[in-house]
């Protein structure tokens, strides 16, 4: 085949978002952290499931067209850090080819190496070992094949068999995958949807399923620590920076490659992004002003943004996807603000809490599912407010959120929370009568102290930084680190309390789950006023699934 249009590339995406949907549970299953979720199979599907509605709607034999299609359905309906990142691939790739009507072999290789540069930018902190290293070898081995080769058959086959050759050696380049032996769940989704892409070029069926015969040997890293795209617990550089950039025909002609490489010697985690009228730029630096400087070198400034970032904890939430589909709550009376805080939370007794405190609105979601970036878009169009801060309250939606302010037309701003606690000092934090860069600095500087706790049950046995867990054992995780695995609930709680507590600790905040009997629960608070006499402890039905005890420590 020397030539793809439109139509044959649709017929690629819908085998791709089959394929995938086929082996979602299987992705899913690689999850050796014990917490009972297993969601990256379950977010890419639906991400790609969008992707492929939204193709199939506007398939057109100019695949410039077919693939901006693809690149907005995957925009809209990305959840999680993989179906962000996966919308980040081939909204890099239809960008590239928006005015091609038909690709051949060099042009169709160049596409899959635009969309991994477009995802690369995209992510604060890119991770090597994951879906972005499978996908920036298997664009490579693209490119290089192209020089010879004209069947795009030919290179589709090369790409796959790099992309699984990548997977492979993705212990090799994360300390936690090898640690166990295995491979990067994101890096596993995306080679099902190459594999989908190839059996279409080749007119093919579809490869059948993978079949789930025992998950204690495959990983999915994008829930542990080690490959936290979001995590901001090691920057060095104390103020995130971000600002737009209108370019001006008198001031300097801007050259993204130049701009990059300059923008890159005043801090880390850069990015960049531009198109013929804008540049927007993300980097975290100790001179913020030297940065601004050299931005207005090519144009006038657009929404000048400047935190003073406080360190904080990564915490690890498990998020259980054994839903098919996101479950949106039921339509409710919404309150209309002029100034609004959106967030996300599992439980309606963390919901009403999280209203009682100055939630505007609450998306069911997070523990166990994660919210779509059309879903926040909506939340946020749906509150009418004129300037909105999103709290996602879980480092799996952070990027979702993060996309969807790019998508609507008000002030907006993520305050990064990635728990529930973290999310409740936050709102608490609120000022309505500053900015929202303003509340955002506040905002996240007041829950950069907070202490997180969950207690739940393991899935499976492992062993996790020398911690020995059997299936069923309950788990005390504390800002992301599980610090005991027991059989007792009563052990595990009590030990994590008071793992949490400290001469300096003045409340406790317990959020018991609906599985939790009150007469357990009224134990444990006998316990930790008796313990900490001086501590104050609240206490509220979080009424959350999978999660007995979320604590709060201040």
């Amino acid at each position: 085949m020397k030539s793809l249009d439109g139509i044959k590339f649709a017929e690629m995406v819908q085998a791709g978002s089959s394929h995938l949907a086929q082996n979602a549970k299987y992705v899913d299953s690689l999850n050796v952290f014990p917490v009972p979720d297993g969601d990256t199979g379950t977010n890419m599907n639906l991400s790609m499931t969008s992707g492929a509605k939204e193709t199939a709607a506007h398939k057109v034999a100019n695949i410039g067209k077919t693939a901006q299609a693809l690149s907005k359905g995957l925009l809209m309906g990305a959840r999680g850090n993989s179906g962000v990142i996966l919308s980040q691939l081939f909204r890099g790739f239809g960008k590239a080819i928006e005015k091609e009507d038909e690709l051949d072999a060099v042009k169709f290789a160049q596409a899959f190496k635009s969309g991994v540069e477009t995802a690369y930018k995209a992510v604060m902190k890119p991770v090597e070992g994951t879906i972005l290293t499978v996908a920036r070898e298997a664009a490579e081995k693209a490119v290089e094949v192209a020089e010879t080769e004209q069947d795009i058959v030919v290179i589709m086959e090369a790409i796959l068999t790099a992309a699984k050759a990548a997977l492979a050696k993705t212990p090799e380049l994360l300390p936690v995958l090898k640690e166990v032996g295995v491979v990067d769940s994101g890096g596993q989704g995306l080679v099902f949807v190459y594999e989908g892409f190839a059996a279409s070029l080749k007119g093919e069926e579809i490869p059948s399923a993978t079949i789930i015969d025992s998950i204690d040997d495959l990983v999915n890293a994008e829930h542990h620590k080690a490959q936290d795209f979001m995590d901001t617990s090691e920057i060095v550089y104390g103020y995130c920076t971000e600002f737009m950039v209108r370019f001006e025909h008198d001031k300097k002609p801007f050259n993204e490659a130049e701009f990059r490489k300059d923008m890159s010697q005043f801090g880390d985690s850069l990015l960049v992004i531009s198109d013929d009228e804008v540049v927007k730029i993300h980097v975290h630096t100790e001179t913020p002003g030297a940065v601004i400087s050299y931005g207005q070198q090519y144009g006038s400034l657009v929404k000048v943004k400047v935190d003073n970032m406080r360190l904080q904890h990564t915490a690890i939430v498990g998020e259980n996807h054994h839903k098919e589909d996101f479950k949106k709550p039921a339509k409710k009376e919404v309150k209309k603000h002029s100034y609004a805080i959106v967030t996300v939370a599992m439980g309606e007794g963390v919901a009403e809490l999280l209203e009682s405190i100055g939630a505007s609105y609450v998306i069911e979601g997070g523990q166990t599912m994660n919210p779509s970036t059309e879903d926040i878009v909506n939340a946020i169009k749906e509150i009418e407010a004129e300037k909105v801060l999103i709290l996602p309250n879980n480092k799996n939606i952070v990027m979702a959120a993060e996309q969807a302010i790019e998508l609507v037309d008000i002030e907006a701003a993520v305050v990064p929370t990635k728990t529930i606690p973290q999310g409740m000092a936050a709102i608490l934090a609120f000022n309505p009568d500053v900015s929202v860069e303003e509340n955002k600095k506040h905002m996240t500087a007041a829950y950069a102290h907070v202490k997180s706790g969950q207690i739940t049950f393991a899935v499976r046995d492992t062993s996790i930084d020398g911690v020995a867990i059997h299936k069923n054992d309950f788990m005390a995780i504390e800002d992301g680190n599980i610090i005991q695995a027991t059989p007792s609930l009563k052990v595990a709680s009590e030990l994590l309390v008071s793992d949490m507590i400290n001469e300096d600790s003045e409340i406790v905040t317990v959020l018991y789950g609906q599985d939790v009997e009150k007469a357990t629960v009224d134990e444990y608070v006998e316990f930790i006023e008796e313990k900490y006499p001086d501590v104050e402890v609240e206490v509220h039905d979080g009424k959350q699934p999978l999660y007995p005890y979320i604590i709060s420590v201040e």
